[in-house]
């Protein structure tokens, strides 16, 4: 079986939180089956096999019924009686109500982190920093650069350490990054996008909450401009 695999959490390992704790099978196979979803590897409107992926996964089909449940509520996946589980069909009128949301908490969290960043968060968020340099020169593909997108939102969120305001926000980029994935062929200068997170997370290290706001609201609005542009 091919081994349980998620996209790394701050530069960790895909099997342990930060603070070394190991992850349940429930809550590797949800991160792994979310981010297939979230990254169109499991098409809108595909049908959801447990078994299958169970089996890709490397996991019992307990530990997949759970993670279903959870993707389930964040509206990634849908179930309807007597025609089985689907991922959901992304929906461009969503967009509006998406980034309504996204305006008001980015930069909320953005503040925060810059307020809250502990040691080891700055840290981390310079690693993210380098890597953002060399984004448009690396030869990363659009996947490779989307990947690194959400690596550099999901740390973010994660140094407000506010856990209702990054479940909330976490559950809100995956929808929008579904989205964006969709255009992905129309939108012109991946990596210059995934660039433009270098400044806020110069900010976040500098502890200034006022720029950071600023920016993360800046990147929102500007996510919804080349998306309305590429329809």
């Amino acid at each position: 079986m091919q081994q349980l695999a998620t996209e790394p959490t701050r530069g960790n390992s895909h099997s342990a939180e930060p603070g070394g704790e190991e992850l349940s099978l429930a809550e590797r196979a949800y991160r792994a089956i979310r981010d297939r979803l979230v990254m169109l590897e499991i098409r809108p409107g595909a049908p959801i096999h447990e078994e299958q992926l169970a089996q890709s996964l490397g996991v019992g089909r307990t530990p997949v019924r759970e993670a279903l449940k959870r993707l389930q509520y964040e509206r990634l996946i849908t179930t309807y009686p007597r025609r089985g589980t689907f991922a959901t069909e992304v929906n461009i009128t969503d967009l509006a109500h998406i980034s309504e949301v996204r305006q008001e908490l980015e930069p909320l969290a953005a503040a925060q982190a810059a307020r809250r960043a502990t040691t080891a968060d700055r840290a981390a968020l310079t690693a993210l920093g380098r890597e953002l340099e060399g984004a448009s020169a690396s030869g990363r593909d659009a996947t490779g650069l989307m990947h690194l997108d959400l690596r550099v939102h999901r740390a973010v969120y994660a140094t407000a350490h506010n856990p209702y305001l990054e479940d909330t926000l976490v559950r809100h980029d995956n929808l929008a990054t579904r989205i964006w994935c969709l255009f992905l062929d129309r939108l012109p200068d991946m990596a210059g996008h995934v660039e433009e997170h270098g400044p806020l997370i110069e900010a976040i290290v500098a502890g200034d909450p006022e720029r950071a706001a600023r920016i993360a609201r800046g990147h929102v609005e500007g996510f919804e401009r080349a998306i309305r542009a590429a329809i």
